[in-house]
Formats: C-alpha cells, structure tokens, sequence
C-alpha cells in the first residue's frame, strides 16, 4: 500500500546531505587528529608563508633522539596552546629517517599533538640549506615567521628557555 503524496514528489535526495554532513565532520576533526606528512625544505617554506597576514608561524625542527630536542618539547606544546587564539600556528618538524614514522607518530601523541606535522624526506645538506643557509644543522632548530608578512622574523639552534620563545612569538605575532 503506498502513501498518498502531492504530485511531482519524487521523495528526498539525502545522500547531498550526507555527504556534507561527513565533509563538515571531517574538517572540524582534521585538527583533533594528527597528521604525518613527509616533506621537503620547499614545503615547509611554502607552509609558513601561506600564513602571512594571517598568522604567525613557529617551526620547531627536532628528533625523537636528540634528548634537548626531547626536553624542549612540552613547553612548544604548551606555548603553541598559549597563543593559538593570539594567531600563532605551530609546526614540528623531525628530522628523523621515514623508516621511523611510527616512533615519530607515537612521540607526537604521547605529546597531545594534533593536526598537521611533518617528517623530513630529503637528504640533510639540501635540507637544511634549503630551510636557512645559517643553520648548521644541529638541533633542536626553530625558525619564527612574522604575521603580516610571512618572512623569518627569528631563528636559533639548540634548546633554549620559554622566555626567549615568548619574545620571538610575541615579535612575530606584532610583526
């Protein structure tokens, strides 16, 4: 037995619904997860200058074996809460070999990352000539780029204390 219905119904279409309701699902879970994705010097640059005039940008270059890169962590992590809603956005970047995805993966969720961080996948020297000339290298390395412009405003090599991570946020976020 059928229903009676008006004339031309031809009943609801939800899929277009469905399909928008995952989407927006998706999108608003993408930053509660983390994501690992290899990359090279160009597009850790090209990350931190599609902020410009929006955000400013704090790239923290470490490894799950380098114990300052280690010891620093938690206090990024926290910084990186502090100031999200200031406009910062902060990326990691390990440097170790893509061979060690899963201990970098766990590292970051022990750590309460979530969304997007990055593996490096190319060889050291263009690398890190790739990401600043000036860098020798060694680690841990942060790089802090300005809000209105996008550009490096800041960077240093080695661990250092939260009140010289707060003065180049702070520039960078002014800047």
């Amino acid at each position: 037995m059928r229903a009676n219905r008006p004339a031309g119904y031809t009943g609801l279409n939800f899929r277009p619904m469905i399909s928008c309701l995952l989407l927006l699902l998706a999108c608003s879970t993408s930053a509660n997860r983390l994501e690992l994705i290899p990359v090279a010097a160009k597009d850790i640059l090209t990350q931190a200058a599609s902020h410009g005039g929006s955000e400013a940008v704090l790239i923290n270059f470490w490894g799950t074996w380098c114990e300052p890169c280690v010891a620093e962590f938690p206090q990024i992590v926290e910084l990186a809460s502090t100031y999200h809603a200031d406009g910062l956005a902060v990326y990691f970047v390990s440097v170790d070999w893509l061979t060690e995805t899963t201990r970098v993966e766990q590292f970051l969720d022990k750590q309460g990352v979530k969304g997007i961080s990055f593996i490096k996948d190319q060889k050291d020297e263009p690398f890190i000539a790739g990401i600043n000339p000036q860098w020798s290298g060694a680690l841990p390395f942060t790089a802090m780029y300005g809000r209105s412009n996008g550009e490096l405003t800041d960077y240093w090599e080695g661990a250092a204390p939260r009140e010289r991570f707060v003065a180049a946020i702070e520039a960078a976020l002014q800047n």
